[in-house]
């Protein structure tokens, strides 16, 4: 079985340090060979459903011990991992349903006191219309209803473990493991492709550089349908034998909690987080000196917070820079940076991958000169979903235009200067300004809006929205918040809304965002 495959990477994790406790989730508690056992279990419950290599499953569920297993399961089938944003409402989650042709569908019922397949349109027949390619909606923990399974009923009729030993050990390095989607500027989300072999060699590298390392307790709170979460988390713990704590979402108390009980060493996570923690009343009651390492990134941290952060929590704080389409990373810093590099920087490329800083014309420019910044390596995507146009306009050459501008040091650390597709984090998570743009344009009263990202203490970014009103309606700011909200996530709505007479608008017509950011 290869080594450049998820399941080779289980399967050497299980071999070598079989007792070494895996995933901590509550109450339970496995260890590696346990986890290899449940995920084989796993496989062989999708091949008995009919899965086949190609065949693309996704998730709607919160971090757990069942979306690893379940996940694990799906690649050990040469499935591809189609992970969707818990916050999603029903017409979010649709589109990357409906464009990947999911064939299977994982959903933990009442989480966020949400039933994630009515909000898809499940009715009582068992049907949901518009996604004809969905054969099969599994709940973890729910009971069986029309048009939903259980686990149990799902894991029921699986193959042999001899026959999931097989499908496993045919798993290649070149077949896609996951499709993530990424909004763009303008139209509809783009589901980027990423390999086997793309994903263990990035995190083999960022576990390299980063320093997490085997029999690390590491406490999973980013969200495991995003990269931070499902490929720096689950995958690099696996790769280097360190243990999964989960946590379903973030909440300062508990975090605190699970921190002095499981002896957490390396906590990722956004600025946030940090600047939650060191805020959080009765920290000092805690015992938290197991704490060794925080990764950060998705926004800029202050070197005063890096500073505080070493002293007051972790000694060792490094920060990172990637992207969906780069397999979610391109540089980090390493521990032996200091405070401002750190604080100031990405860092530098991971092993065998290259960044460049071009002007306008595409042409390099010298060190401490800002400009776009481009990527060129083994996690570069396979490519857009069914979009060769879009592949074609984002990777040229092998070059990836990553549409972020930059600089690099003398020392080829990467500091991110501004982003040129407008998208800001609130966070930790990406929002496109269009896509909220085009939420606000579904009400009756917006003629048309204008959003941005502005400075907030907690989140890092918030969403302020600019809003001219159609002649002769009205609309209040509360409502068009609400508006947003019943259709948006919840980090994508917007905080503020901001009413004008117009627009700032560039000659061809469009809303020139840079613009707005400079109004109070």
């Amino acid at each position: 079985m290869s080594e450049l495959t998820i399941a080779g990477v289980l399967a050497r994790a299980a071999e070598e340090s079989p007792d070494m406790e895996a995933v901590v989730d509550g109450d339970v508690r496995v260890t590696y060979a346990e986890l290899r056992n449940r995920v084989r279990e796993a496989t062989g419950a999708f091949i008995g459903a009919g899965v086949e290599p190609g065949d693309r499953i996704a998730i709607w569920a919160p971090n757990s011990l069942s979306w690893i297993v379940a996940v694990l399961g799906a690649l050990g089938a040469r499935a591809t991992l189609v992970p969707l944003n818990t916050r999603f409402k029903g017409d979010e989650a649709r589109w990357p349903l409906s464009k990947a042709r999911v064939k299977v569908l994982f959903v933990e019922d009442g989480f966020l006191g949400i039933d994630y397949p009515a909000m898809l349109g499940l009715d009582e027949s068992g049907a949901i219309p518009g996604l004809p390619e969905l054969e099969a909606v599994v709940t973890f923990n729910g009971a069986a209803r029309p048009g939903v399974v259980t686990w149990s009923e799902f894991t029921g009729e699986a193959a042999s473990g001899e026959e999931a030993d097989a499908r496993a050990a045919a798993v290649e390095p070149g077949d896609v493991a996951d499709i993530l989607f990424t909004s763009g500027t303008t139209g509809r989300p783009k589901g980027v492709m990423c390999t086997h072999e793309q994903n263990v060699r990035t995190y083999n590298a960022w576990t390299g550089r980063t320093g997490v390392r085997a029999g690390d307790r590491y406490l999973i709170v980013n969200p495991m349908f995003h990269s931070f979460g499902y490929k720096a988390g689950v995958l690099a713990c696996v790769l280097k034998r360190a243990t999964m704590v989960l946590q379903r979402t973030f909440d300062v108390p508990e975090t605190l909690r699970l921190i002095e009980r499981e002896k957490i060493t390396v906590l990722p996570g956004p600025p946030t987080i940090y600047t939650s923690l060191l805020d959080a009343p009765g920290r000092g009651e805690r015992d938290l000196s197991s704490l060794r390492l925080a990764v950060t990134g998705a926004a800029d941290v202050p070197v005063a917070l890096v500073r505080r952060i070493k002293t007051e929590l972790f000694p060792q704080v490094v920060t990172a820079y990637g992207l969906t389409e780069s397999s979610g990373t391109v540089t980090a810093c390493s521990v032996g940076d200091d405070d401002e590099t750190i604080a100031t920087t990405c860092g530098r490329p991971i092993a065998d991958v290259e960044v460049a800083i071009v002007d306008e014309k595409g042409e390099p420019v010298p060190a401490g000169a800002d400009g776009e910044v481009l990527v060129r390596g083994y996690n570069v995507m396979a490519g857009y979903l069914d979009d060769p146009e879009a592949t074609a306009a984002a990777v040229r050459d092998g070059w990836l235009y990553t549409g972020d501008r930059g600089r690099l040091d003398e020392r080829g650390n990467l500091a991110i200067t501004g982003r040129t597709k407008e998208m800001f984090v609130v966070g930790g998570f990406n929002v496109y300004p269009a896509e909220v743009e085009d939420v606000l344009a579904r009400h009756d009263a917006v003629a048309e809006s204008g959003v941005v990202g502005v400075p907030d203490a907690r989140m890092g970014e918030v969403g302020r929205a600019y809003v001219r009103l159609r002649p002769e309606r009205e609309a209040t700011a509360g409502e068009l918040i609400a508006h947003c909200r019943e259709l948006l996530a919840n980090f994508k709505v917007p905080r503020e809304v901001v009413f004008v007479d117009d627009l700032p608008k560039t000659a061809s017509g469009k809303v020139r965002r840079v613009e707005l950011k400079e109004r109070p």
